[in-house]
């Protein structure tokens, strides 16, 4: 049974990422395509929370340390910030909802989004990150390949980092900018790559905040 309810986690958290990363790749994707696909975001991101209800159920009980007490703050964000990501993108649904059409003003509802979905999709990376050591703990490489893999991780990490600001993702996290400037002559596969890079930076510093507080007990 708990391979069973394993597997169905793995499955809707793979899932959220697809997701994700398509919902990020709005320059190659048509309008009520991204629309629908944030509406299957959110009903997958339901039956997360579903699945993950027993959290919400000791959220006040036990000792914090200081890795509860950063997943907390990150799932929390987490939460906050896709909510709200989703109630600015209704509000400007001309396909999947449009009767939610206005419910917000529309300046604010595109700046909104358009800041908060980026900060979903680090918080996301960050997210992952923290969960990642717990994962992967079964998997135990030598330490050549150990070595080998730590390299090629930081190389993509740093990349990644270079192309949040090379991107101007920065800019759009600020709440300042109301229209993201994308390159829609970029191809397809170079976005997915560019957006999976950046996320992987967020993972890779998730994953080395629990190292680093696993090294300073």
């Amino acid at each position: 049974m708990k391979n069973v309810k394993y597997m169905i986690r793995l499955i809707v958290d793979s899932l959220m990422t697809v997701l994700l990363i398509l919902l990020m790749a709005y320059q190659v994707t048509e309008e009520a395509f991204h629309e629908w696909v944030g509406m299957s975001m959110a009903v997958i991101l339901i039956v997360h929370h579903i699945l993950n209800i027993k959290w919400y159920s000791v959220l006040f009980k036990g000792r914090y340390n200081a890795y509860r007490v950063i997943t907390t703050a990150v799932n929390t964000l987490l939460l906050a910030s896709v909510v709200l990501t989703a109630l600015g993108g209704m509000s400007m649904s001309n396909y999947a909802v449009p009767f939610m059409n206005g419910i917000i003003d529309l300046v604010f509802a595109k700046t909104a989004h358009l800041a908060l979905s980026y900060w979903s999709f680090i918080l996301m990376g960050l997210h992952l990150g923290l969960h990642l050591p717990v994962m992967t703990a079964k998997i135990k490489p030598d330490k050549t390949m150990r070595n080998i893999l730590t390299t090629v991780f930081a190389l993509l990490a740093v990349f990644g980092l270079f192309l949040f600001f090379k991107n101007g993702i920065y800019r759009y996290i600020s709440f300042t900018t109301h229209f993201a400037l994308f390159d829609y002559e970029k191809a397809p596969v170079l976005v997915f790559i560019e957006n999976l890079a950046v996320m992987f930076f967020f993972v890779f510093a998730g994953a080395n905040t629990v190292r680093l507080i696993k090294c300073t007990k």
